[in-house]
């Protein structure tokens, strides 16, 4: 059975950056704006750059079967309450409330999912389905929210080409469905591009962590407040801002895999091969791209800084409980 130790090997990497990036924002080595520079790096470019290869080789009919449907179940779920508790408990407008629901729903399918899935499940083909869903779907949604509030509601209709990430999967779709394979110097320089994306948002977390006055962009004030949304006053100081972590922490390493679980043994009646994969899958941690999207539209990048951290760490523990759990026996 797969202990906690070999699964050690996947979190090693994400620490090690994201302690790098706080050693130099410490030292102030690349100045005192350099994580919002990276983090524009990583959106505008290299994020774009990696989705588009991504999707550009990947079938789309690979999200289309039974176990998609219990992983999509249990994300619905866990953002929805997500963004139910940032509205309704913690003051928190659309906005910010969204990145709040995207905290407690968007998991780390790539860096992180792959090792753990070859480690735990002998085989990372489930990342492909889930990293489609995530793009796809979950994400135009996302930042539609966020780049309409910034932009104003009539912007929408030019909102794919504004947005080079909505931009990059859109045409990385359109690749995969024509069949068109790109040149391989395209190929190769996206390739470049994209690997330094995760890096470079593993690295502007750490340099986020380095202390600072608390600005718009942390408590949720930041000037992309949706028209209409009411205050997007943020979780406030003190206790409330730990407690909102927690509840975000709790649905993205319990309540997301817990409702996957249900769905998928109870309703779809999954191999037991297949629930693991679903469940481990659920479990997985915060992606560091809420990180990059909070500071990119200035929501809520305290929330998301701190939401990746801990359930980081929590998911440790919990993926080794889901693999001894569901794993054969």
């Amino acid at each position: 059975m797969p202990s906690l130790h070999p699964l050690l090997s996947g979190f090693a990497p994400i620490w090690a950056l994201i302690g790098i990036g706080y050693l130099v924002g410490r030292s102030g080595l690349l100045g005192p704006h350099a994580d919002a520079v990276l983090s524009r790096f990583s959106f505008h470019l290299a994020m774009p750059a990696a989705l588009f290869l991504m999707i550009a080789r990947t079938p789309l009919n690979r999200f289309a079967n039974p176990s998609m449907l219990a992983f999509a179940a249990g994300t619905a779920l866990a953002a929805g309450l997500g963004l139910l508790a940032a509205h309704r408990f913690f003051g928190r407008g659309l906005a910010s409330g969204t990145i709040g629901g995207m905290a407690s729903g968007y998991v780390n399918s790539a860096n992180l999912g792959i090792p753990v899935a070859l480690q735990v499940l002998g085989d990372a083909s489930f990342v492909g389905p889930v990293v489609l869903f995530q793009t796809l779907l979950v994400t135009p949604i996302v930042l539609t929210v966020l780049d309409t509030g910034r932009a104003g509601r009539r912007a929408a209709l030019t909102l794919p080409v504004r947005n080079p990430i909505l931009l990059a999967v859109a045409l990385g779709a359109a690749v995969s469905a024509t069949g068109w394979h790109p040149p391989a110097e395209l190929a190769r320089s996206c390739e470049l591009l994209g690997g330094a994306g995760v890096p470079a948002a593993l690295v502007a977390l750490g340099m986020s962590l380095h202390g600072r006055p608390a600005t718009a962009a942390d408590t949720g004030t930041g000037a992309g407040t949706v028209p209409g949304a009411g205050a997007d006053i943020g979780a406030g100081p003190g206790n409330r801002r730990y407690a909102e972590v927690g509840v975000t922490v709790v649905l993205k390493t319990l309540i997301q895999p817990l409702a996957a679980f249900a769905v998928g043994a109870g309703l779809l009646h999954l191999p037991p091969h297949q629930l693991l994969t679903v469940v481990l899958f659920s479990a997985l941690p915060t992606a560091q791209n809420v990180f990059v999207y909070a500071a990119q539209y200035g929501h809520g990048t305290a929330l998301a800084r701190r939401s990746i951290l801990c359930s980081t760490l929590v998911s440790m523990a919990t993926l080794s409980l889901v693999s001894r759990t569901l794993g054969p026996g």
